[in-house]
């Protein structure tokens, strides 16, 4: 008799400490990570949020990334690699960066402005020109900004020799519209209005980026478009070397964003040509970030822009893919751990 009390005794203790056991696990899987819409979403890792694509496929959001885009004008990589009057990208640059060697326009896409609309949309609408907005304007929403506006991340294109005081839709010195694609929406400009605040907060001049860099108040995409002599299209005074002055300007430029905090916390600088000169390229992709491979490393993987507006969306884990970058490769190879 002692020896089956003595038995049940033991039999009811396992059971106690095994429901115990049950409690505090189950407890601690059922906890919710982050606000409420985010409570059936897969537990994040330390680094960032877990959002589903359009493919169903999982991008992880780091919740720190700023994304920096400068985009340079009208040079295959070929005039760019190796050239003496391009002393700073080909000597400090591409050392320590990762970069591409087959990446191309889209196929067929030229001249400018239609590749940077692809760039934010991932289609060209069917535009084949330089016309200003006022001509080239798009109704739709299916683009990258938009996408991040409504996943609450802050997004603003530094346009050089703009004023800051009007949505910049017409040309001013050496600024051009059709280098700057958020302004062929109507959602941003407010159906091309002049005035609209809304434009006017997000197209800011370029001699804002120094001073947002040194607060640490930068959005968390970034797209930087130098004015026509200082991204390699014009040919300017004093040297008439298009190439020379692109160069010179990234050479001040860049040390200003590597050096910032929002870079440094998890940040990628991407530095890309808008189009091939006789062809769709290829020209150059250069991406500088301390999850990048860097230290030179190059592939052959064959990309376009769309492989950029892709690897933007993951980075920031908006959806759904826009366009051609649903089918496109990202630039993943290029990082050690991505996004």
């Amino acid at each position: 008799m002692k020896k089956h009390i003595f038995l049940r005794g033991i039999g009811w203790m396992c059971a106690l400490l095994m429901i115990i056991a049950c409690t505090t696990r189950c407890s601690y899987v059922s906890q919710p990570v982050g606000d409420a819409s985010a409570s059936h979403s897969p537990t994040p890792i330390a680094s960032g949020r877990v959002t589903p694509t359009a493919q169903g496929k999982q991008i992880q959001q780091s919740v720190n990334t700023t994304a920096f885009v400068i985009l340079m004008e009208n040079h295959n990589w070929s005039d760019i690699v190796g050239n003496a009057s391009a002393p700073y990208i080909n000597k400090t640059l591409l050392p320590n960066a990762s970069y591409t060697q087959q990446y191309y326009n889209p196929p067929g896409i030229h001249p400018s402005e239609p590749n940077y609309i692809w760039l934010e949309a991932g289609t060209n609408f069917g535009i084949y020109d330089d016309n200003p907005p006022t001509i080239n304007h798009e109704a739709s929403t299916n683009h990258l900004v938009t996408l991040l506006d409504h996943a609450s991340i802050s997004w603003k294109a530094y346009q050089e020799d703009i004023s800051g005081s009007v949505c910049p839709l017409a040309s001013t010195v050496l600024y051009a519209p059709k280098h700057n694609p958020m302004i062929f929406f109507d959602d941003v400009t407010n159906g091309n209005n002049p005035h609209s605040a809304y434009c006017i907060a997000h197209e800011r001049p370029y001699t804002e980026l120094a001073a947002n860099l040194k607060s640490n108040s930068v959005a968390r995409y970034n797209f930087i478009t130098p004015n026509l002599c200082d991204d390699m299209h014009d040919s300017c005074a004093p040297s008439y070397n298009s190439i020379q002055q692109g160069d010179t300007w990234l050479a001040h430029q860049v040390p200003l964003i590597l050096a910032s905090q929002a870079y440094k916390n998890g940040g990628t600088l991407f530095i890309t040509w808008d189009e091939g000169e006789g062809g769709d390229g290829p020209i150059g992709m250069i991406v500088l970030s301390a999850h990048a491979k860097g230290k030179g490393y190059s592939n052959n993987i064959h990309y376009t822009h769309s492989s950029t507006l892709r690897t933007i969306e993951e980075i920031f884990g908006v959806s759904p893919l826009l366009g051609d970058a649903a089918r496109a490769t990202d630039l993943r190879d290029l990082f050690v751990h991505f996004p």
